[in-house]
């Protein structure tokens, strides 16, 4: 069963059917969708979220070939405003959107940070790869925040279109040396 995350700010829940309709509301919008890759239909059909999740995301988990968690602010944990993924895929491990009202806010760089986490300290992983269209700064802030490196390019096709792509990683060496406090010895 896939734990449940907290970071100061928000609770990471594992994604649910029940988590369908907020879904369905959150995240059709073009500033959210734009720079995923072309295979998240667009436009977005009436039931794109309970088939995300039935036919692909809850049989991802049980199968342990992915893990994704819906995000709540601790100060409304009823409240949907996100979800954030990990895959085990060779060049794909981490993806995620945020509803724009809460963009900006720092908000997904602390579940990034929960969710990479994870992916070294319980699930052992020796690397995170997190492809994204070069032209989504934000996301390329966020993998910057922690401490990823830019390792390829390529031309992807995303929901808005063929785009210049990026290819950050991380090691999970390089990961807990982050996380060391100043001094200590590794």
């Amino acid at each position: 069963m896939l734990a449940q995350l907290e970071t100061a700010r928000l609770l990471l829940l594992p994604a649910q059917l029940s988590d369908a309709e907020q879904t369905q509301i959150l995240f059709p919008q073009w500033e959210v969708v734009r720079y995923l890759a072309n295979h998240v239909p667009w436009p977005y059909p009436p039931d794109g979220a309970l088939t995300f999740l039935r036919d692909i995301a809850l049989p991802a988990m049980e199968r342990g070939d992915a893990w994704h968690w819906t995000l709540r602010l601790k100060s409304e944990p009823a409240r949907m405003i996100g979800f954030i993924s990990l895959m085990r895929t060779p060049e794909h491990n981490r993806g995620f959107w945020l509803a724009p009202p809460w963009h900006g806010r720092g908000l997904m760089t602390e579940a990034c940070g929960a969710v990479t986490g994870y992916w070294f300290d319980v699930l052992r992983q020796p690397v995170l790869r997190a492809p994204k269209a070069a032209a989504n700064l934000a996301s390329r802030r966020i993998s910057e925040k922690q401490g990823m490196r830019l390792i390829a390019t390529y031309e992807g096709e995303y929901v808005c279109g063929r785009l210049p792509g990026e290819v950050w990683e991380i090691t999970a060496e390089e990961w807990m040396a982050r996380k060391a406090p100043p001094g200590s010895c590794r």
